[in-house]
């Protein structure tokens, strides 16, 4: 299988399920995700905020508080003015040059209906072309681990064709130890990949144990996910280079950056410092140039 590092355009943004997983764990701890809620306003008036953090080095896009089974509207705002605005995940896949996914959260009373991880909601995403779902909880959610592995089971009934990674990125509401026993857990339930707070984000997470998380989840053939969930996206660019590497040393394969910077959309310099962090000048360039490659047809203009 060929690195995310060494792939663009649309032989990255048709990536999906196993093919994308063997993809990210090719690239060795090199890959970025950045998280965006899909209902926010643009940082930029006219640049949608996926387009945003694409630009600035995240290979992999997701998309919080999406319903994936509403249709005839752009999936995030700031594309409506283009001539075929993308009214689909897939096809926003193909604008960006990125997969794409979005987050769905246990089937409990806190969590609105249309972010459940249900087995409707689950199809819904699949039908519309996500790459992947994060089986998480947002903030006051009240989510236990028992309620994200319930809903990695139900996605990967519903859904087998989609990546599903699972975990908390804080506590959601309901503190509960985070240790090598939960990515067990969730691995076990059946998700491809287990998020890990990154050591320096969730009070208490240290090396050490977040580095026991990544490997109960590496021996159970899951990857991992060091998650940036506590705003910290919106610090300064030494504090997220900090991050990064504390991501590289306890061995995570994704590098998942949240949306709380601004409202909805982390620090894009913040972003770029992450990526330039983890796998230097030559791949954070070649994936913010060679995007404008997504869309190129071959035809003469």
């Amino acid at each position: 299988m060929t690195r995310v590092l060494d792939l663009f355009g649309s032989a990255l943004a048709d990536l999906g399920g196993d093919d994308l997983v063997a993809a990210i764990r090719a690239a060795e701890g090199r890959t970025v995700m950045a998280e965006v809620v899909a209902g926010a306003p643009p940082l930029l008036a006219g640049t949608s905020n996926a387009e945003l953090v694409s630009a600035f080095g995240a290979d992999l896009v997701c998309l919080n508080l999406l319903d994936p089974a509403e249709r005839g509207r752009t999936p995030v705002q700031g594309l409506e003015a283009l001539d075929a605005p993308p009214t689909s995940l897939a096809a926003l896949a193909g604008l960006l040059g990125r997969p794409v996914g979005l987050n769905l959260e246990p089937d409990t009373e806190e969590v609105p209906p249309p972010f459940r991880a249900t087995e409707a909601v689950a199809g819904a995403a699949h039908k519309g072309g996500a790459a992947f779902v994060m089986i998480t909880a947002n903030p006051g959610r009240n989510a236990t681990i028992a309620d994200l592995a319930t809903a990695v089971e139900v996605v990967r009934s519903a859904a087998p064709g989609l990546a599903c990674f699972a975990g908390k990125m804080h506590h959601a509401g309901r503190a509960e130890a985070l240790t090598a026993d939960v990515s067990q857990r969730l691995a076990e339930a059946g998700a491809n990949g287990v998020l890990v707070p990154l050591p320096g984000t969730v009070p208490g997470m240290s090396e050490t144990a977040a580095a026991g998380m990544v490997a109960a989840a590496h021996s159970l053939g899951a990857i991992a996910i060091g998650t940036i969930g506590t705003s910290q996206e919106g610090a300064d660019e030494d504090t997220m280079r900090a991050l990064a590497l504390a991501g590289k040393r306890i061995g995570v394969d994704v590098h998942h950056i949240g949306d709380a910077g601004f409202t909805g959309v982390a620090r894009p310099e913040g972003i770029y410092a992450y990526s330039v962090a983890i796998r230097g000048i030559r791949h954070t360039w070649n994936r913010m140039a060679r995007g404008v490659r997504a869309s190129w047809t071959g035809k003469e203009q």
